[in-house]
């Protein structure tokens, strides 16, 4: 489904194009000026911060709460009639330790909070929570892409494979330029959501 945007786009391949352009842009902005060291650690106020800066140019829904139900395979999303509280009890996780950091990671993406983007701010977002609370960042370019796709779908039965892909990948280079920008690249990304309604849910 090709998502109502401002750029005026009606191709899907083209939409996609821009959007990576954009918000690489974007997130390059964000660590350069220092912005991104303004929004709030670890709660959904600072991913939401994160989202509308990466994509204000990009949809109205920037920054939002989604209102849609959406699902990926055979995987549905928290559902928006829950999302609200869903991410209340998030913000209330601790994130004191590497695996307590990975549990919270895990818990926002079966959230899932906005319409679409949430792959990148969601890995900016976590990096954030790292560097505040160990001292380190992931270093996106030592891991996987299919690996890492394939240990967040399993994520929300099994945490383990994600805990040890991305502890395997920490660095202390934290002020690093590109290892920052390789955690926003459009290939990690989440990829065929479906739309479904509320009242799918009661008929499964």
């Amino acid at each position: 489904m090709l998502l109502k945007n401002k750029l005026g786009l009606s191709d899907e391949i083209e939409l996609a194009k821009e959007e990576e352009r954009i918000t690489k842009i974007k997130a390059i902005q964000l660590f350069e000026t220092g912005e991104l060291n303004k929004f709030e650690v670890g709660t959904f106020k600072g991913l939401a911060q994160i989202h509308k800066y990466l994509f204000e140019d990009i949809y109205d829904f920037a920054g939002k709460i989604r209102t849609e139900n959406i699902s990926k395979s055979n995987f549905r999303f928290a559902s928006a009639m829950y999302l609200e509280s869903a991410l209340k009890q998030i913000d209330k996780m601790p994130q004191s330790n590497f695996d307590e950091i990975i549990e919270k990671y895990v818990e926002m993406n079966i959230a899932h909070p906005f319409r679409e983007g949430n792959g990148r701010s969601t890995r900016i977002w976590l990096d954030m929570i790292f560097k505040k609370e160990l001292g380190k960042v992931v270093d996106w370019s030592k891991v996987n892409k299919e690996d890492y796709l394939l240990a967040m779908e399993r994520s929300p039965i099994k945490n383990t494979e994600i805990k040890v892909l991305l502890k395997d990948a920490l660095t202390n280079k934290i002020n690093d330029r590109e290892v920052y920008i390789k955690g926003i690249d459009a290939s990690y990304r989440y990829e065929g959501y479906n739309l479904f309604n509320i009242s799918d849910l009661n008929n499964n």
